[in-house]
C-alpha cells in the first residue's frame, strides 16, 4: 500500500502516529517526509479526512 499525507508541521500529534498504527497494524512501514509547496488550485484534505477515508476504505475491502 502507498498513502500520501499532507499536513502542516504543527499538525503532528499522538493522534498522527495512532491513526497510522491502527491504518497498518503489525507491518513494517517507511516514511519519508518532504517540504511541500503549496498549489492554491489543487484541491486539499487535511491529514485527518485522508487517513479517516482511507481507515473507511480498508475496513470496507476487510468485510
Amino acid at each position: 500500500m502507498y498513502s500520501v499525507y499532507r499536513l502542516k508541521a504543527q499538525e503532528l500529534d499522538d493522534r498522527f502516529l495512532e491513526a497510522l498504527k491502527a491504518l497498518f497494524k503489525e507491518k513494517e512501514i517507511e516514511i519519508a517526509v518532504s517540504e511541500v509547496q503549496e498549489d492554491e488550485n489543487e484541491s486539499q484534505y487535511t491529514f485527518y479526512q485522508a487517513l479517516e477515508e482511507e481507515l473507511q476504505e480498508n475496513q470496507t475491502s476487510i468485510n
